[in-house]
């Protein structure tokens, strides 16, 4: 695909757009510059590393997360907060290995800044520290986070199930431990359902610490 000028912008999109044919492990800077039909030097004005680059894609995918995602005016901290981690589970699972991409990125701008500071005004506003807003925030978002890693070693696309996760060979091989066996499909199995009980229960560990020190 022959392109005239190239920047950060078309690059990261043209990553994106190549992620889900060849994964974060087939990803390069040379396959990115073969599609966009130059010689990846060119790529080094934009990007000094693969890092660089998936810095701008998870930043430029957290401007897609927000852009889709709709947080109604006067939302109080239980609504944002799953609002914000659904949105966030829904854009990892549009690329083959998001999670991935966007574990230990950095945005390259302050994108995220005028989301943040609403979502800790909501809890602040409710009684809770800042401290405790953060902690809130910071770790339902870990847990969407390492919730589709996992999901997407089983399912790296919706619909595209890996080998491996066939829970009847799974319970025989763990047949002298039945509730481990047992277990399987709750672990492996119906990942919407296990994300929202997540939440809830992190909704309700939040809400016992309010107001604690």
């Amino acid at each position: 695909m022959a392109v005239g000028k190239i920047d950060r912008g078309l690059v990261a999109n043209t990553a994106l757009r190549l992620l889900n044919d060849v994964g974060l492990d087939g990803l390069s800077l040379r396959a990115i510059a073969k599609e966009l039909d130059v010689k990846a030097p060119a790529l080094y004005w934009h990007f000094k590393d693969k890092q660089a680059l998936l810095d701008e894609m998870a930043t430029e995918m957290y401007r897609r997360m927000t852009a889709g995602t709709r947080i109604p005016a006067g939302a109080d901290w239980r609504e944002r907060l799953l609002a914000s981690s659904r949105g966030l589970r829904a854009a990892l699972l549009s690329y083959r290995d998001g999670a991935r991409v966007f574990s230990g990125s950095r945005f390259t701008g302050i994108v995220h800044a005028a989301p943040m500071e609403e979502n800790l005004r909501a809890f602040v506003d409710a009684g809770f520290t800042l401290r405790q807003a953060v902690r809130a925030t910071n770790t339902a978002y870990l847990f969407t986070l390492g919730f589709v890693t996992e999901e997407q070693g089983v399912y790296p696309l919706p619909g595209e199930r890996r080998e491996g996760y066939d829970m009847t060979a799974r319970a025989e091989l763990l047949a002298d431990f039945p509730l481990s066996a047992a277990a399987g499909p709750v672990i492996f199995e119906n990942y919407d359902e296990g994300f929202e009980e997540g939440l809830m229960l992190l909704l309700t560990g939040i809400e016992a610490r309010r107001g604690s020190s």
